[in-house]
């Protein structure tokens, strides 16, 4: 039982904490080196929404600590304000991988395609989940704990998807900002690899955390056969 704990719980939750510890140094270490191009993370969005001929996508300031995404539905470039008017190797490297999000969308990405899909559908999973685990528990019904599973299936999957979606947002915003010189080579360019690696660590561990609740749901309903 315990091994069990450790395995897909325990285990998947301490690499969530390191991922998210290093994404979190990378880009405080990298938000105090200026890119010497100048640009800020909103220009240097600009700049390769211009250069890959989209012009339907608009680039707006939000709050949040590094809430920086892609909206596909209302073609919003969503950026914290770190990225928005810095300056710094990790704002325009941020900048660059969100914009991969809209190439990815004008050009048909497909896993972005297949993860769009899925959305509605994972987001009632995971509204359901909380009522399905508790009550599954709660009153030792293994049905709703089947329910439960389930949901963790539906989020393990739109997690899987995920993965290359993100990979690929960070390879080409690495492409694109060297060619257009945004930022160069050396510290430069290894701010820019520090950063988005340690970013793409946070979606493998949102994938290990859901796949392993999902593999302990299913230990715990063999168990009670």
């Amino acid at each position: 039982m315990f091994s069990n704990w450790l395995v897909y719980l325990i285990l998947p939750m301490v690499l969530g904490f390191w991922a998210q510890a290093k994404v979190s140094g990378a880009f405080r270490r990298y938000s105090q080196v200026r890119a010497s191009s100048g640009l800020t993370g909103a220009e240097a969005a600009e700049e390769i929404l211009k250069a890959a001929q989209i012009h339907d996508v608009e680039v707006v300031q939000i709050n949040g600590m590094l809430g920086d995404h892609y909206d596909p539905t209302q073609k919003r470039l969503c950026l914290s304000t770190e990225t928005y008017n810095s300056p710094s190797i990790a704002a325009v490297g941020v900048a660059a991988h969100e914009t991969g999000h809209a190439i990815q969308h004008a050009r048909a990405y497909a896993p972005l395609q297949w993860r769009m899909t899925i959305v509605p559908v994972t987001q009632f999973a995971s509204q359901i989940l909380p009522f399905a685990i508790f009550g599954g528990f709660i009153f030792g019904l293994l049905g709703l704990i089947k329910v439960g599973i389930l949901c963790y299936a539906v989020l393990a999957l739109f997690q899987l998807v995920t993965l290359p979606v993100e990979f690929d947002a960070s390879r080409r915003a690495k492409v694109i900002l060297g060619q257009l010189g945004i930022i160069h080579g050396g510290e430069e360019a290894a701010g820019v690899n520090a950063v988005l690696d340690a970013a793409a660590l946070t979606y493998v561990a949102a994938f290990v955390a859901a796949l392993g609740n999902l593999l302990w749901l299913l230990s715990l309903t063999n168990r009670r056969r």
